[in-house]
């Protein structure tokens, strides 16, 4: 009888174990595909002092140094930006919006133009309706920047992936217009 038991507790055991190695295995292949990829624009425009009808941006931090509507010298080393900018899905910027980029940038090293970005793709539209949660370090200097897709909600339900950025047009210290290819390999 207890020969029985080891044996029968013994078939149990391997039969967990082989689901849980093909599981891993599975998200091991997983990994390597995107379930799931997009592309979109972002354009900021900061406030300067004169635009503030056509803003989306605005510096609400500045060092010592600086102001609130002229980014600083040294690579823009303490400014603190904040936005709101329209997403379309080619370059014009009089392209109809289908979400918003909201969130903030923060301008981290004076030595190189480089900024850490946290914000999120709000969508709310027919065809995409929640959000993408996006936190990285931006080393603008790059044609290609990646940084993390954290999550999500709505239609990208605790999505991760990676975004890669690519900066598609800029006009001085004004305006800036991204390219952002989104790679999920986590989709629900």
């Amino acid at each position: 009888m207890a020969a029985s038991k080891t044996s029968i507790s013994s078939l149990f055991l391997l039969f967990f174990l082989l689901v849980g190695s093909s599981a891993s295995l599975s998200r091991t292949h997983r990994a390597h595909h995107p379930c799931k990829t997009m592309i979109f624009y972002f354009h900021d425009i900061i406030y300067n002092g004169k635009n503030s009808k056509n803003a989306t941006s605005a510096i609400v931090g500045a060092p010592a140094w600086g102001n609130l509507t002229i980014l600083a010298g040294q690579n823009h080393f303490g400014n603190l930006v904040v936005f709101d900018d329209p997403i379309t899905l080619d370059n014009n910027l009089h392209s109809t919006p289908v979400g918003r980029a909201q969130g903030f940038y923060i301008y981290d090293k004076k030595d190189i133009f480089t900024a850490w970005l946290g914000f999120s793709f709000v969508f709310n539209s027919t065809e995409h309706k929640g959000s993408i949660n996006f936190a990285g370090a931006d080393p603008l200097m790059n044609k290609t920047r990646d940084i993390s897709v954290v999550g999500g909600t709505g239609d990208f339900f605790m999505a991760r992936g990676v975004a890669t950025l690519m900066t598609d047009a800029f006009e001085g210290e004004v305006y800036f217009r991204l390219r952002v290819d989104i790679n999920l390999y986590e989709c629900w």
